[in-house]
């Protein structure tokens, strides 16, 4: 009975847990699809500071604004998009609206599910989670921007130039488009946490430094099959994009795990003597 007690008691502890994150999570997604932001400037002690108020529009919306941005940013001006389905200008919406409030919102995501697991955890797991929340955090924040601002433009370009070079149309759904670009955007930000995943299960003591460097023909095969998975197209082009940057931070990663042990070597030995 105690046992049940116990479970029932972590079951209820996650429920809430989760209620606190949609009371946070749905007013931001409410506000991305019924809202957008005019901009406005004014003068202040001679500087010229840009602005945005929100005002009602749940069709022209912040997602909307964010969609033409990206489109603009991403696109080559000879490509035209489509709306293919009745419904795609919506879900298309929608989708935005979701990764944008799962960012914006990601920090109290973080903090809830850390408050809900670190009961869980011995003491030097909870060290290591705390250690390495930060550097995780940014490394993802580094590979979505680096996925957003440079290798998704890249590879949309590179594509259209093998349309342009079978003579096709450069034409593209508008869901396809947003499809691609936020799932190829997102798969950079997962890839670089990969040398804090390597570096953190070394750590636990759970992976050896020596079993990363025996199995990078491995790692090699399931970065290629990961690039296959994350990318929604039918090409290598972006498959080989999302394996070649996953093949480096996993030798990476290998590279700090195998360095931590040393210094953990050395330390155990100057103990002893």
């Amino acid at each position: 009975m105690g046992d049940l007690a116990r479970i029932l008691e972590v079951v209820q502890e996650g429920r809430q847990r989760f209620v606190r994150i949609v009371y946070v999570l749905a007013p931001i997604f409410g506000f991305l699809v019924t809202f957008r932001l005019v901009p406005f400037s004014f003068r202040f002690f001679g500087w010229t500071v840009p602005f945005a108020y929100p005002f009602p529009d749940p069709f022209d919306n912040v997602t909307a604004q964010v969609f033409r941005a990206t489109v603009a940013w991403m696109l080559p001006p000879n490509v035209q998009l489509l709306n293919v389905g009745v419904g795609d200008s919506i879900v298309v919406q929608m989708e935005i609206a979701a990764i944008l409030t799962l960012m914006v919102g990601m920090p109290w995501i973080a903090h809830e599910v850390g408050a809900f697991l670190m009961p869980a955890f011995r003491r030097d797991e909870r060290h290591l989670v705390r250690r390495i929340a930060l550097p995780a955090t940014a490394l993802f924040a580094v590979g979505t921007t680096i996925g957003f601002t440079l290798l998704t433009p890249l590879t949309f370009r590179l594509l259209f130039r093998y349309v342009a070079a079978m003579g096709l149309a450069p034409v593209i759904g508008v869901q396809q488009f947003a499809t691609f670009a936020l799932l190829y955007s997102l798969a950079f930000g997962v890839v670089f946490e990969l040398p804090v995943f390597i570096y953190g299960l070394t750590r636990l003591g759970l992976v050896r430094a020596a079993a990363w460097k025996k199995h990078w023909r491995g790692a090699v095969i399931g970065a290629l099959l990961f690039g296959m998975v994350v990318t929604p197209d039918n090409s290598g082009i972006t498959m080989v994009l999302v394996a070649v940057p996953m093949i480096a931070l996993y030798l990476a990663g290998a590279w700090f795990a195998r360095r931590w042990e040393r210094a953990r070597q050395l330390r155990s030995i100057a103990a002893g003597a």
